[in-house]
């Protein structure tokens, strides 16, 4: 399949080509547009498979319960793909690795690419953010979208990341969450509070927005709804 992007980096639209025999799979709600001719099947997991675990562990970590399959079966055919948050997209070649993807960020990828859910901690909780992200293994493209404009952090030692503002990274990091300050007090007063340190070598992409951010001031704005 080729893949190319439109309109980057404010409003991005994922455009897939795919040949005959080739299959797309896609989170439930992200196409705009397809190829007539195209077939489309619904399933919790793989097409033709089940999956109701990893379908229910999706769910809680803030995905859909059901993935949608585009393929293109005898004919070559397109489909155009979007996010629900303005930004950018990128695109990550699977070589028998497993790259971690937090909650939302998720978009699409080939049919070969296993899609499973890991568990952040309890410590989470207190960050504000999901306690759980996905796991994308195997072989094949896979499409992310952020929040904003997307850029690679390479870490080679320790780096630490504000939790609102990853998109993915590397299985090769090791991951646990500290505070933003040498205390508690500085932390929580500055804003932070609980920060993700990334040791060892590899990639962490993060996004220029933080979704839960951007909702608590642009909520606070909304009028009440009137019955």
């Amino acid at each position: 399949m080729q893949i190319e992007f439109m309109h980057q980096p404010g409003n991005t639209a994922a455009r897939i080509a795919l040949r005959p025999g080739e299959t797309l799979t896609a989170e439930a709600g992200a196409m705009i547009a397809m190829s007539g001719h195209l077939g489309v099947s619904t399933s919790t997991h793989k097409k033709g498979k089940g999956g109701l675990l990893k379908a229910a562990k999706r769910l809680f970590a803030g995905e859909s319960f059901f993935l949608n399959h585009f393929s293109a079966e005898r004919e070559a055919g397109e489909v155009w793909l979007g996010s629900a948050l303005a930004g950018d997209m990128m695109q990550y070649e699977l070589d028998r690795q497993t790259l971690i993807v937090e909650s939302g960020a998720f978009v699409a990828c080939a049919h070969q690419v296993d899609i499973d859910v890991g568990w952040q901690g309890f410590k989470n909780l207190l960050s504000g953010e999901s306690l759980f992200w996905l796991k994308l293994s195997g072989q094949g493209p896979v499409i992310l979208n952020a929040f904003g404009s997307i850029y690679p952090i390479e870490v080679d030692g320790e780096y630490i990341v504000d939790t609102g503002h990853i998109v993915a990274f590397n299985e090769t990091l090791d991951f646990s969450l500290t505070k933003a300050g040498k205390s508690w007090v500085s932390s929580m007063l500055g804003g932070e509070g609980l920060v993700c340190k990334f040791r060892g070598r590899g990639t962490v992409w993060c996004q220029s927005h933080n979704p839960k951010s951007f909702g608590k001031s642009f909520g606070s704005s909304l009028k009440p709804r009137r019955a």
